[in-house]
Order: C-alpha cells, then structure tokens, then sequence
C-alpha cells in the first residue's frame, strides 16, 4: 500500500499582509526561475513570494479594494489578479508591467482560473450567475456560460441571487468547467460547445472551491463547502462518488496534490487538514494559522512537494509534504 503524504512546517510569514490574505497561488517556474508563490489580501495588495524562504520578492498595487482571487498562466509568465472592485488585472509576473485590465460590473469577478494550455481566463461571475471566458491573446470576454434559471421561474424572479457563482475550476482536459454557487450547487458545462451539461447535488451551503484530480482524462471533482463536508463527484454522471466531513467549520479552501494522492482543505475552524482519498479520511490536521484558512495550494509540479495556507490572520504558512 501507498504510504500516506505527511505534512511538515517548513516557513511561516506573520503579517505578511496588513490585513486578511484571502487568495493564494503557485506561478509555475520558467526557464531563468523557480516557482513562485502569489497572495492576494483585503489590503488591496498582491505579493510575491520566492520559496523556501517565503522571501518578499514585489508588492503589487493598483487594485481599489481587497484582492479576491489571483491566478497564474501555465507558462508561469504572467498572472492575473481580481478585486472586489471588479477590475482583473493582468501582469507580468516577473516585471510586474500590466499586460491588461479586465473590468466587470459590480460583484461579477469571482475566482478565477486559467486553462491548462492558457488560451482561456475562466472567471466567476458572481451575480451574473454565470462564467465569464476572457480570450488570453486579446483579453477580449469572448463567451458567458450562464446557469440556466430553475423550471419555472420567471425572469423577474431573484433566483440569480441563490446561483451566485463564486468558485471556478478547469479540467485537465480543458473541456469541462465546473462553478460552484451561493446555494450549494455545482454546475458543470462543456467548454467547446458553451453548453451547459449538468448540476451536481449534495451541498445546501456556499461552495467556495473546486478543484478537479489531476489525471489528464479526469471525471473526478472534489468541492468545498460551508456545510462543512468535502464532496468528490463524477462530473460526467450526476454521483456523488464520495464524501468528507472533519472539519468544525465552514470548509473554505479544497486543494489536490499534483499526483492526486493527497487533499488539502482549509476551514474556518482555523485548521488545514490533509485527507487521503481511498481512506476518506483526514489523517493530519495543521493548526498553524490562529484563526480561518481562506487558502490552501499544492505547488505544482512532480508529486507537488510544497503546501502554502494563508489566513485572516494575515499570515502565510508553508509546508514540506513527504
């Protein structure tokens, strides 16, 4: 039998921002660099961090409000960030120039997530009960995947409000696209088609994360949510292949290893917990952080040996997994 990742803390940066850190991702490394660490906080910064150290590498600015969501290209290039303001800003990662600004009405820029070959920005689309795709060589909106309304309902109704989207994620493959809404639904649409497919059910609470398993072929969807389970789902039939409970909290952050051996969650119960898939089990629980895990991230690459956590208290945690 496999042996189970263990987690162990390498580095832990307080007040790494001056307020809540709310998002965090890997940049993959290129050819002159290894891979870096991005965080984005309510105090409207992103910043940049080199591992092991968790050295301050820049500070971006030029967002009004805090920092939802950040999300780095394949090519480890550039990376785009979202705030509260509804502006997704893109940059170069290494120079920090601005390539482009996305804007958005109000309370439509969610999480987002660029596709495995980074011709495609996927972002929530929070009110707008929708995903938004963003064309990376133009950064033009070019299709808007809208939740289709319950049977029903007429227009004026406010079921938009109950679909509110705010989780995003790609598959491997790149043609599938899950989201997850205020009302615990997940819906998943065929990319190529703009189409949507299906709603996976199980949650009754807000699903902040997804993420799919890492196989190229993959069917697998893990998903997070305030009810406090970890849901796995097969996204091409409507089964919930699997469930996760251990946390005391809101499940706020779900992660998979590059490998797809090992989950990563972060609560509001202020605990990263690591599980392992075929025991559907938690079978390490991090308490590093003093109050709710808004992140969790597996850097990516090999079986990914490297967690990062961030939290409302404004600190970023980092991990050696073995």
């Amino acid at each position: 039998m496999a042996k189970s990742m263990k987690l162990a803390g390498l580095k832990s940066v307080e007040n790494a921002h001056d307020e809540s850190v709310w998002t965090a991702t890997w940049v993959p490394a290129t050819g002159s660099r290894p891979p870096l660490l991005l965080t984005g906080s309510l105090d409207e910064t992103v910043k940049v961090w080199r591992p092991d150290e968790l050295d301050l590498v820049r500070t971006n600015t030029g967002h009004c409000l805090g920092v939802v969501s950040v999300a780095a290209h394949p090519s480890g290039v550039i990376a785009a960030s979202a705030a509260l303001d509804s502006f997704v800003r893109v940059f170069d990662v290494d120079t920090n120039a601005t390539i482009a600004t996305l804007e958005s009405p109000p309370s439509e820029v969610w999480q987002m997530q660029f596709d495995p070959k980074g011709t495609t920005l996927a972002v929530a689309g929070g009110g707008s009960a929708s995903i938004k795709l963003w064309d990376t060589a133009t950064w033009r909106l070019v299709a808007t995947l809208s939740i289709p309304r319950p049977e029903g309902s007429k227009p004026s109704e406010k079921s938009g409000s109950k679909k509110f989207v705010l989780s995003v994620t790609w598959s491997p493959d790149g043609r599938r696209l899950a989201c997850g809404s205020m009302d615990g639904t997940i819906s998943v649409f065929d990319v190529a088609r703009a189409k949507f497919l299906r709603h996976l059910e199980g949650h009754y609470m807000p699903v902040r994360s997804l993420v799919f398993s890492p196989e190229h072929d993959s069917r697998k969807l893990y998903s997070a949510s305030d009810d406090g389970h970890v849901h796995i789902h097969d996204v091409e039939g409507k089964a919930i292949i699997g469930a996760m409970s251990g946390h005391t909290g809101w499940v706020l952050s779900v992660d998979v290893s590059p490998d797809g051996e090992a989950i990563a969650t972060g609560s509001s119960d202020k605990t990263v917990r690591l599980w392992d898939f075929k025991m559907r089990a938690a079978i390490q629980v991090m308490s590093n952080h003093t109050d709710q895990v808004w992140a969790v991230a597996f850097r990516p690459g090999g079986r990914g040996d490297r967690l990062a956590s961030v939290s409302d208290d404004k600190s970023i945690s980092l991990y050696h997994c073995s």
